[in-house]
């Protein structure tokens, strides 16, 4: 038995990543989820029993280094036997009081197991920006339920009728839990003593079997961040020949180091030097796909917006594209020598326009109405 395989996890999984596992698959085996479901009861123990190990350091350990470890359970058919406080019974699984008696009085009369579509699964893919934007084929690794191909799925294969194993016969077993004994009837033959089928060795009974796989996953061009791509079919098998879950991935982007994306709609901020923004010049500026041409226009104000049509990021709804939003940032030259100080000094004689000028008017006039600095 191995407990990784169980929960679904690998061997180097977090305690989180083991909790998290363990917290899924409770709910979706838990008996009280699925009434009268002997395979599922038994899949709930060993997820419960695979959790107990696996989230205590110290039996993890000891399981890493010697394997499984069988609980006690003897054969013998009689009723509750009182308590036992041996360390292997105190080393099993804890449960409840209510799950410990609702085992040993729900008895064999459990309803059949019927058809049930698998549990979706989900996964996560980080993308680049730029394999954002392009969309494309990527392979996302997932550890799946996946459907016994020995029994079909059903867990059980035909056999001629032998007495049950499990029981020895005798239709119940006795096992120890905490520092109790008690009997219970046998889960495997029902009370009955013997099979008519026998658990396939494939998959323990379980009808499905951890498999570890790359999931092909179409993810279409101008994804964005935190969306969703749904896979139709690669969720966790279905029980006994139902249809299987559906595999959900939670796409991650990377930001981008100059982009700035809003909907479909990439923002950019260019820097210009004074005198391109004064007389005018051409720039060649990032953008999707390779490189665009800003035109910008002489008395360029920095903070001004710039907008090319259809530039910006694909919809990945019906492919249409955004627009680029470039922005413009001055830069001052830093000034080194005497003849470039004399020059500024000479264009600022030359146009002496007091570019202040708005700005003081509205500073009088709230100096006035009482609401100056």
């Amino acid at each position: 038995m191995d407990f990784y395989i169980i929960l679904g996890v690998t061997r180097s999984a977090s305690l989180p990543e083991v909790k998290k596992a363990y917290r899924r698959l409770a709910r979706q085996f838990h008996p009280d989820v699925n009434p009268g479901d002997d395979q599922a009861a038994i899949r709930f123990r060993e997820i419960a029993e695979a959790y107990t190990i696996l989230s205590d350091p110290d039996r993890r350990q000891r399981y890493d280094q010697v394997g499984y470890e069988p609980p006690l359970v003897v054969t013998d058919p009689s009723g509750f036997e009182g308590f036992d406080f041996s360390s292997a019974v105190h080393a099993n699984q804890q449960s409840t009081f209510g799950d410990l008696f609702a085992e040993v009085f729900r008895g064999a009369t459990g309803r059949p197991m019927v058809p049930e579509r698998g549990a979706d699964l989900h996964a996560a893919l980080s993308l680049t920006f730029d394999q954002a934007v392009a969309g494309g084929e990527f392979r996302v690794p997932v550890v799946r339920q996946d459907s016994c191909r020995e029994c079909a799925g059903t867990g059980v294969v035909s056999s001629a009728t032998t007495r049950c194993p499990a029981c020895d016969g005798s239709g119940s077993v006795r096992s120890a839990r905490g520092h109790m004994v008690f009997a219970r009837v046998c889960e495997r033959c029902r009370g009955s003593g013997l099979l008519v089928q026998q658990r396939c060795q494939g998959c323990g009974g379980l009808g499905s079997l951890a498999r570890s796989e790359r999931v092909a996953l179409a993810v279409p061009a101008g994804i964005q961040d935190q969306a969703r791509v749904r896979v139709a079919g690669r969720g966790h098998a279905g029980r006994l020949g139902a249809p299987p879950g559906d595999l959900y991935v939670t796409v991650h982007v990377a930001p981008h180091p100059l982009f700035r994306r809003e909907g479909d709609d990439l923002h950019l901020v260019v820097p210009v030097a004074v005198h391109e923004a004064a007389l005018g010049a051409k720039v060649e500026i990032p953008a999707v796909g390779g490189t665009a041409r800003l035109r910008v226009p002489p008395g360029t104000h920095s903070g001004q917006r710039f907008r090319l049509r259809g530039r910006g990021a694909p919809s990945p709804r019906d492919g249409s594209r955004g627009d680029l939003v470039v922005e413009i940032r001055l830069v001052l030259p830093a000034v080194l020598d005497e003849r470039s100080k004399a020059l500024l000094k000479e264009f600022g004689a030359l146009n002496g326009e007091n570019v202040r000028q708005q700005f003081d008017e509205a500073w009088k006039s709230a100096s006035r109405n009482g609401s100056g600095a």
